[in-house]
């Protein structure tokens, strides 16, 4: 994309730990032995004594976290998704969630889109599982703009959070005018035969998919949604009563993700048809971030397919 400015949402986590930490002096940042991929090392370099490196153990950092949040510290702790909602599931759900503690999980290389690294390392059901935990919110970023102001957001509400970030340069869809709020889905464009929510990086492939579909003369509205828990039920209401078809797009597996999260919406409230896209509940391989994505469908034109599936469930 020429003339776009991209930028992996990791990198946007990274530097927002820097900017906050003289306002928040009892900010604390905990890492897996990973801070150059987290990039969490600029706050280490920056701040050495506010950063603790827990080595490969991510149970055990979990366990520190909740230890400097009880003590009244605000607590970032870090690693990839795979790690950090995989591996430490149990202390994550133990040790912050049961307490309700003051915990950010900083969740970087979510998604296929980790690339090279392959299926162990391409965790597509963090989500999923972090929606099973009580109290716990979960936000997943779409771009630059959006993820450092929902690392403000995270750190300035009581509770634990999962934040949700990528290895993949992604375009920057939002300006400084942009305020990012949790539990708010975000209009990105008008339309009215279907609705597309997408959320992380997605949401530029929905913004695409709608310019394509505009080209059909199809009115696609598009949806981003960056709090995947809690949900934003008004606006999926909304696009149920005023589209009547929906269509979800996530790097995530279908099953447990945003697409359960809206049908769940959807069939309680406004019933129509909701088409799912997503990692056909299957695991990742290895290669190109790019063209994993196409491999497993997560595009613009694919999107355009399921909007049209979408369109023709319509009653």
């Amino acid at each position: 994309m020429a003339g776009v400015i991209q930028k992996a949402t990791r990198d946007s986590y990274g530097a927002a730990l820097v900017e906050l930490a003289e306002e928040f002096p009892d900010l604390v940042v905990l890492d897996a032995d990973l801070a150059a991929a987290t990039k969490t090392g600029g706050f280490k370099k920056a701040y050495p004594d506010r950063f603790f490196d827990c080595g490969i153990a991510e149970g055990n950092m979990i366990g520190v976290a909740a230890g400097l949040a009880a003590a009244g510290k605000k607590v970032f702790a870090s690693s990839f998704a795979m790690f950090a909602a995989g591996r430490a599931f149990e202390q994550v759900r133990n040790s912050i969630g049961y307490p309700h503690l003051n915990v950010k999980i900083g969740a970087t290389h979510a998604g296929i889109s980790v690339g090279e690294d392959g299926a162990t390392h391409q965790c597509n059901e963090d989500i999923a599982l972090m929606r099973t935990i009580p109290g716990m919110t979960i936000i997943n970023p779409a771009d630059d703009v959006e993820a450092r102001q929902a690392v403000r957001a995270a750190l300035e509400m009581q509770g634990p959070v999962y934040l949700r970030f990528g290895r993949l340069a992604v375009p920057v869809l939002f300006d400084d005018s942009y305020r990012f709020q949790i539990g708010k889905g975000v209009q990105m464009v008008e339309g009215q035969d279907v609705t597309i929510i997408a959320t992380g990086l997605l949401v530029n492939e929905a913004v695409h998919a709608a310019e394509l579909l505009k080209n059909e003369g199809i009115a696609a509205r598009v949806i981003n949604m960056a709090t995947i828990k809690p949900i934003d039920r008004e606006i999926i209401v909304n696009a149920a009563k005023e589209t009547g078809a929906i269509v979800t797009a996530e790097e995530h597996n279908i099953i447990g993700g945003l697409g359960s999260a809206v049908t769940e919406v959807v069939c309680e409230t406004v019933p129509v048809p909701v088409v799912r896209l997503g990692i056909n509940d299957t695991f990742g391989k290895s290669g190109p971030a790019v063209g994993l994505l196409k491999i497993f469908g997560l595009t613009a034109e694919n999107l355009v397919v399921k909007a049209k599936e979408a369109l023709a469930l319509k009653k």
